[in-house]
């Protein structure tokens, strides 16, 4: 073995024992390490969260009067403040505050439209969904005696002039609102050999109705349903 390969084996022994002298010492656990320190915390969020520790954060309270004002000004648009009507809605909307005039007076329009031409067509499905018992037993005994008669009616739904509520109130759970109805109807009536017995084919007539809606205030069920019906002559 020459000098020079006895010196390289030296050096690569050395190398060897080295390096299992720095794993004996830096590969044993003792118990007194610290843990490894997160570099995404800041450094003093620690000493906050201590000192912190003990507290009860308290949420700021909801300020509601500026809802109450926000839904009482939605009231005051469909009726003057300081009136009957205003203070009934009023008790109303606290009753149920998902109660909104506008909405209401949006579905009154769609069910009197829907009621109306489920009458004319004898939809009693669609009228029974729509109307109180009391007031669904009164349209299916005159669908019947019109049935009965061979009596048909032919109707054109033509719109909606006005839609405005004229009362409510709130006896215990239950809401009712009244609402006038102006509205543009053609509408004809034949006998059983077709001759028109009622009505024109082909005018348009002003109906003017007041119909009354109501709904339990308690229940989940968001769907007002028609309880009286009454025709306004002018």
């Amino acid at each position: 073995m020459s000098s020079n390969d006895f010196i390289t084996l030296f050096f690569l022994v050395a190398a060897v024992l080295i390096f299992f002298q720095l794993r004996s010492v830096l590969g044993r656990r003792t118990g007194n390490e610290k843990p490894p320190r997160d570099l995404y915390t800041p450094r003093d969020a620690a000493p906050a969260e201590a000192a912190d520790a003990g507290k009860v954060v308290t949420l700021p309270r909801r300020d509601t009067t500026a809802e109450d004002e926000d839904r009482f000004a939605a009231i005051d648009a469909v009726a003057a403040p300081g009136t009957p009507l205003n203070e009934s809605l009023r008790a109303l909307n606290k009753a149920d505050p998902s109660f909104s005039p506008k909405e209401f007076l949006n579905g009154a329009r769609m069910a009197y439209e829907m009621i109306v031409m489920a009458y004319a067509d004898g939809d009693r499905k669609t009228l029974k969904n729509l109307l109180s018992r009391e007031v669904y037993e009164g349209f299916d005994a005159a669908i019947g005696e019109r049935e009965a008669r061979g009596e048909k009616v032919k109707s054109t739904f033509v719109g909606i002039d006005k839609a405005e509520i004229t009362h409510a109130e709130t006896k215990g759970s239950e809401a009712q609102i009244t609402v006038r109805i102006v509205s543009q109807l053609i509408s004809a009536t034949y006998d059983k050999a077709d001759a028109l017995i009622e009505g024109d084919a082909e005018n348009v007539a002003e109906v003017n109705d007041l119909w009354t809606f109501a709904r339990d205030t308690r229940s989940r069920d968001p769907n007002w349903k028609l309880v009286a019906t009454e025709s306004e002559h002018e």
